[in-house]
């Protein structure tokens, strides 16, 4: 018999129990479209997680207190205020970090803030006028606050287009004032509608000079992030090594293992994210896997009745010559042809359910994001459906072989 014939006569028997084929392979379906669904979703936010850090530049450098955790019993090492205004100014001294073009120091919190009657949670972030170059935004209405304000500690904000909304609603917000923890500040600055970059929502936020933050509402005289701006030709792991031994040498420490504090370029972040986001991607694909091994079940199930069904069938065609590798070959290959079915519609089902949620996502909720269809994931679902056929299909495919052509006549 030729893989044509073969094929043929699989189908004619696939063909027999339309309503029977569909709900065997909907295990299948229910499978492949999960893992498409999960793997597309994933790759999605990782490209834009990836997008926003890159958004900052290759040459940017960030300082955060604490060790790195390597570990749970570390996670407290991250609450630290290790970054002191002394480590700011030995960054600053060119002397120490040769290839330093700009440093900010960043304090960040939440409060309420209020004008009139209209009160609103904030994001309270505290940082210099270099925010707008290290974040690539632009005020809409007014300005930025100035370095003179960051040293006089001035009672000025710059507040994002909810913030506007919430708290001025129609009204003019340029040169009013909204009271934040019992102090008044004169908003000089709205933000267009940005959403979040670098996972901070710019919507949400008052944005104040770090030192105003610190003394007025944060109350605390650290930091708790420094973002550097190295000089484009400069070798990162060299300024990396600069900033190390000028901290190290404010903090008193000699031996590396004990840093309290941990120094972080684009590139470090990016390899984090993506690792985090394909171990978790990962995890969930082997969670929705497990409706896969139920489908793999139900069809060695639906192929055993089948099998049963066909004993005449089976008897006949061994009658006219039909060998035992003939009808192997002949139920395997419909075992195959079910879950490769499913394969491929639950391939075109996930991508369609993916691309509706990210166009939703896109439009409504999260700016930026795009659809990615997983090639590796499609190609993978298919082959895993294949074999799923293939192993277990493989028991009724024996069984039916096994037949004796006599007994399948007599079987009523």
């Amino acid at each position: 018999m030729t893989l044509k014939h073969y094929l043929k006569t699989s189908l004619a028997g696939l063909r027999t129990n339309k309503s029977r084929t569909l709900l065997t392979i909907l295990g299948i379906v229910i499978g492949i479209t999960a893992i498409i669904i999960i793997m597309s979703l994933g790759n999605g936010a990782q490209n834009l997680i990836v997008g926003q850090i890159s958004a900052m530049g290759s040459n940017v450098i960030s300082i955060h207190p604490g060790r790195r955790p390597t570990g749970p019993s570390d996670s407290a090492q991250i609450f630290t205020d290790s970054l002191k205004e002394k480590d700011y100014l030995s960054l600053k001294n060119k002397n120490n970090v040769p290839d330093l073009i700009q440093i900010m120091p960043m304090v960040y919190g939440g409060e309420t803030g209020s004008y009139d009657t209209e009160t609103y949670h904030l994001t309270i972030f505290g940082a210099t006028n270099y925010i707008a170059d290290i974040f690539d935004i632009s005020t809409e209405e007014g300005d930025f606050f100035t370095d003179e304000d960051v040293r006089n500690k001035a009672d000025v904000v710059v507040i994002g287009a909810t913030v506007r909304e919430k708290l001025f609603g129609t009204e003019k917000a340029i040169g009013e004032k909204i009271r934040i923890k019992g102090k008044s500040f004169r908003v000089i600055g709205v933000l267009p509608k940005k959403g979040k970059v670098s996972f901070f929502n710019f919507d949400e936020i008052a944005m104040v000079p770090y030192t105003t933050a610190q003394q007025y509402i944060l109350g605390i005289k650290h930091f708790n992030e420094l973002i550097l701006e190295a000089a484009p030709t400069a070798n990162l792991d060299a300024v990396v090594s600069d900033i190390n031994r000028t901290i190290r040498e404010n903090h008193n420490i000699t031996d590396p293992e004990k840093d309290d504090f941990s120094v972080q370029t684009q590139k470090d972040l990016v390899g984090r994210i993506s690792t985090i986001t394909d171990i978790f991607t990962a995890f969930l694909v082997l969670v929705a896997s497990v409706s896969l091994f139920v489908g793999g079940v139900g069809i060695m199930n639906i192929m055993l009745v089948s099998v049963t069904e066909r004993t005449q069938e089976i008897g006949l065609r061994k009658a006219l010559g039909a060998t035992n590798r003939n009808i192997l070959i002949q139920f395997l290959l419909e075992s195959v042809t079910l879950t490769l079915m499913g394969g491929i519609i639950g391939v075109l089902l996930g991508s369609g359910i993916s691309f509706a949620i990210s166009e939703i996502l896109s439009q409504t909720l999260i700016a930026g994001w795009t659809y990615t269809f997983p090639i590796n994931g499609a190609i993978i679902g298919i082959v895993v459906a294949g074999t799923i056929g293939l192993v277990f299909g493989s028991y009724p495919a024996n069984q039916a072989s096994k037949k004796s052509p006599m007994e399948a006549l007599r079987y009523e």
